[in-house]
């Protein structure tokens, strides 16, 4: 085994037995190489190894932080049906279920920024333009911070529907102000990668910028433009959650299977 690996197993038994606190440090990179006595690229390696399994986080000037890594890695059920609550408005798919408590961490944010390319090629404008976005950080309530949410209105929806930008959008939140001036019924589609955080994102989420995130990006579209109005963006640290689907049988998987009978050739 590599020397780098085995004071990467040794520093993550320490820290599972709880030696190392959660939200503690780690001893000093100097420490680190007089403790296994081996040189600092060793070390890099180690950490570089446990930061992208999500235990620590090395932070400029502020040590090397051990992260909750206790927390149970949640299963979300990712079906294909939006609902409608009369109380809250379309609910889609999400990290919870029905009825648990969230919580937004901090406030969230309303402004205007340079779109990201991959946003504005969804939205189909040019990268760079500055874009309503709408940024709130939550998760479940006493849990640290699970996902980050970005939604980028586009230019038509904030010109068509002005209160979709305002702080308090009323009843049934922005969706419901582009529906009911032009644009609905909003049809969706959801695209899923895994990536690396940005530096921003990962301070957001309190993640290393070495470990993996999943984006979920939900495209609504207009039908009277023929185009998207709004995308949303989530980013959820990838050792936080698992995606689960269930699968259902066409008609032509239907069981009990009819026998296949045997041709016979005549002659």
């Amino acid at each position: 085994m590599p020397r780098y690996e085995q004071v990467a197993d040794d520093l993550r038994a320490r820290i599972r037995a709880g030696e190392y606190a959660i939200g503690g440090n780690l001893p000093t990179y100097a420490q680190l190489t007089e403790i296994y006595g081996v040189g600092r690229g060793v070390i890099s390696s180690a950490l570089g190894l446990l930061e992208r399994e999500g235990l620590i986080r090395v932070v400029k000037k502020a040590g090397i932080r051990v992260l909750d890594w206790s927390i149970e890695r949640r299963r979300i059920g990712r079906g294909q049906t939006v609902m409608r609550d009369p109380a809250r408005g379309y609910v889609f798919p999400a990290a919870s279920h029905a009825g648990e408590p969230w919580i937004v961490h901090g406030r969230a944010v309303r402004s205007y920024e340079p779109v990201p390319e991959r946003v504005a090629s969804l939205l189909g404008i040019e990268p760079g333009i500055a874009t309503l976005r709408r940024r709130r950080v939550t998760s479940p309530a006493d849990e640290p911070r699970f996902q980050i949410v970005d939604t980028w209105l586009s230019p038509e929806a904030v010109r068509d529907a002005p209160r979709a930008a305002d702080a308090d959008t009323g009843p049934g939140g922005y969706i419901d102000r582009l529906e009911e001036t032009g644009h609905g019924p909003i049809q969706w589609t959801e695209h899923a990668r895994a990536r690396t955080p940005s530096d921003e994102e990962a301070g957001l989420l309190d993640i290393s910028p070495e470990s993996a995130v999943l984006e979920l990006v939900l495209v609504g579209m207009s039908p009277s433009l023929g185009r998207p109005v709004d995308v949303t963006v989530r980013v959820i640290p990838a050792d936080r959650v698992e995606l689960v689907t269930e699968l259902r049988r066409d008609e032509s998987a239907q069981w009990p299977v009819e026998p296949v009978t045997p041709r016979t050739e005549t002659g």
